[in-house]
């Protein structure tokens, strides 16, 4: 009798023991993280200074590939369509991520509902300059010129969707100025011209327009993001600076996996990536490309994810944009 019941004690254990097992074993190959944009850009950039960090952390080789077109489409759908088993993961950013299925019809899959959010990594400020020639001074003398034009002025971003381009719809709606936006391949083409004059006024990266402000070719007017930036705390925002109660959702770069991934690989993947972005050297990296770091959990992110989705949708509509 008593064999009997060790028996049937060891064999009622037997399943938590093979899950106990099987939550350890992940991963047990190479982890592919995909940055939807091209090599050099923002998301490729972040993945390449966290990706070997990564590595070390779980155990396991982390590599990145790049596979861009379609404002990040491309390698999102490709995330969206993986198996949900940890192996596959994407880098992204907001808010193309969130966005850029209300700009065109192609896109099919869901930004929240198809992908799982592990971890957002950090957040890249965004701000309006001005070339240093321009009368334009502060952000009430930006919305005067747009008023006082008979064709308003121009902005230059680094493309459709971004937050920047967000940003200036909200400003030219809520403040009844008229702008017209100017869509740039990638940022360093859209700074060129605002440096030269070519558009009124550029809303960029915060990171990448601070040495032309420094040097004297541009003019800060201010961020577009609710809060300051932690690396550098002396530039005010919109808000602050007269444009009452403006703000855009925080451009942020993140950690997303397809959806139902399982819970435990959420965990030791969002676990891991808080425990990397502790580490100086990749805190250093961060900083240096613009970005303030942030570490969120997974439930937190996916919470950021759809707060900014609907602000976004909410801009969109208000500007009468339809998906093409």
């Amino acid at each position: 009798m008593m064999h009997k019941i060790l028996f049937g004690a060891l064999w009622l254990t037997l399943p938590l023991a093979h899950s106990t097992a099987g939550a350890a074993a992940y991963p047990q190959k190479t982890v592919t993280i995909v940055a939807p944009f091209a090599a050099g850009g923002a998301a490729d950039t972040v993945a390449r200074i966290v990706a070997g960090k990564l590595g070390e952390k779980i155990g396991q080789t982390v590599i990145v590939e790049n596979r861009a077109g379609a404002s990040g489409a491309i390698g999102s759908a490709h995330v969206a369509g993986a198996t949900p088993d940890g192996y596959t993961l994407l880098v992204n950013l907001g808010p193309p991520h969130q966005t850029v299925g209300l700009f065109s019809k192609a896109v099919q899959y869901d930004p929240i509902e198809d992908f799982t959010a592990i971890t957002l990594i950090a957040t890249a400020p965004q701000a309006v300059v001005v070339p240093a020639a321009s009368k334009i001074k502060t952000a009430r003398d930006l919305l005067e010129a747009a008023r006082s034009s008979p064709k308003g002025i121009t902005y230059g971003t680094s493309g459709i969707g971004t937050s920047q381009h967000l940003a200036g719809l909200l400003l030219a709606s809520s403040q009844k100025a008229p702008m017209t936006h100017i869509a740039y391949r990638g940022g360093s083409a859209a700074l060129a011209d605002v440096v030269g004059g070519q558009v009124d006024a550029g809303i960029l990266v915060l990171s990448n327009v601070l040495p032309h402000v420094a040097n004297g070719r541009l003019r800060m007017i201010g961020l577009v993001d609710a809060n300051r930036s932690a690396s550098a705390p002396d530039i005010p925002t919109l808000a602050e600076n007269g444009i009452t109660d403006f703000s855009v959702p925080d451009t942020w770069v993140g950690l997303l996996g397809p959806a139902k991934l399982p819970a435990d690989v959420v965990q030791k993947l969002s676990s891991a990536m808080q425990d990397v972005l502790k580490e100086p050297d990749v805190r250093q990296q961060l900083t240096q490309a613009g970005y303030d770091v942030k570490g969120e959990g997974s439930d937190a992110f996916r919470n950021t994810l759809k707060s900014g989705f609907a602000v976004y949708q909410q801009i969109v509509g208000e500007a009468g944009i339809k998906p093409e």
